[in-house]
């Protein structure tokens, strides 16, 4: 028989708190509660051997070096994980390789579970449950001609899913927003859902008028951008983050924790350097990847996407940036 939870339930399991406004105000977890889905959520890349197989060692030892930088989230695969380029044998053996290594440890594991229409998505569902995930999240489906496609996608998601259901709201089917309205009709009518990972603009209105509907039926509202409106992001309400941070996750976890704490000036001085790594993102293609190596998490500097040769200017560049968040990473 299938399980199902009152509205009541589902709020005292995701610990909601409505927040003060502007304010992202802390929510301690209760023994038994599930874990708080808050914060600085990375969405791991995907590692690659030199002959651009997936790396499996380098994603588990992914894991380990982001639980070691404290941030509360893991997210697998999305589309910083370059999700797009990967087989479905790729996904489900990662997603088993990372719910392995996530097993017993503090950060929430979220599996991306998107397909390109409902069939395809409900087999990841179907094999994320057997992980036992805090949570899942899916893009909405690129086949989708309406709004009821999408509706007829996310219902499926909610029946088969027994945990919190991330809605992606960029990506999808061209021209085809899901509307704040659509997420509050489907919030209202499955417990699990309302949990919101927001990235279509105008993102910040749209947030805004999201966390008025929290705790109920809104239950998380996150944000991306690739982190680079983070703090903004935070004194309007949001959640956390969404993000592919992983090069500089520490101090992301750092910046959440330091909004917790109220150390405002602190938080600026150490965004300030952040941003200009953030910034290099669109000027020199090739950072991540280059940052990923230098730190020792992957490899290579190997992806799926266009092959990007460095030259010693962009080099310089990226290394005087990154000297200037050295003292907020980790040791070693």
């Amino acid at each position: 028989m299938e399980t199902r939870f009152s509205r009541r339930e589902w709020l005292l399991a995701a610990g909601s708190a409505a927040l003060l406004p502007g304010m992202a105000a802390a929510d301690a977890e209760k023994p038994g509660a599930g874990k708080s889905l808050r914060g600085a959520f990375m969405i791991l890349s995907t590692p690659y051997t030199s002959s651009k197989a997936v790396s499996y060692d380098d994603l588990a030892g992914e894991v380990d070096f982001l639980v070691r930088c404290g941030v509360q989230g893991l997210v697998w695969p999305q589309n910083a994980s370059e999700q797009s380029k990967l087989t479905k044998d790729e996904r489900i053996r990662g997603m088993d390789v990372i719910a392995r290594a996530a097993r017993g440890k503090t950060p929430a594991l979220v599996l991306g579970v998107q397909g390109h229409d409902t069939a395809e998505m409900l087999d990841y569902a179907r094999h994320a449950e057997t992980l036992a995930p805090d949570a899942v999240i899916a893009i909405p489906p690129t086949t989708a001609s309406s709004l009821d496609d999408y509706r007829k996608y996310y219902r499926a998601l909610c029946k088969t899913a027994k945990r919190p259901v991330f809605i992606q709201t960029s990506g999808g089917a061209r021209d085809l927003v899901a509307s704040v309205d659509f997420i509050l009709e489907l919030a209202r009518e499955f417990p699990n859902f309302g949990y919101i990972k927001e990235e279509h603009d105008p993102v910040i209105p749209r947030m805004r008028e999201e966390i008025a509907h929290r705790p109920d039926p809104i239950k998380r509202v996150f944000c991306a951008n690739r982190g680079a409106g983070f703090l903004y992001e935070m004194r309007n309400g949001s959640d956390g983050t969404i993000i592919g941070g992983v090069p500089y996750a520490e101090v992301f976890a750092k910046l959440w924790n330091l909004q917790q704490e109220r150390k405002f000036d602190e938080q600026r001085e150490i965004f300030s350097k952040l941003l200009l790594m953030l910034n290099l993102d669109d000027r020199i293609p090739g950072v991540r990847p280059y940052i990923l190596k230098k730190r020792g998490i992957f490899k290579t500097t190997v992806t799926r996407e266009a092959e990007h040769t460095l030259t010693p200017e962009a080099v310089a560049e990226i290394e005087y940036n990154f000297a200037g968040l050295k003292p907020y990473l980790l040791k070693g």
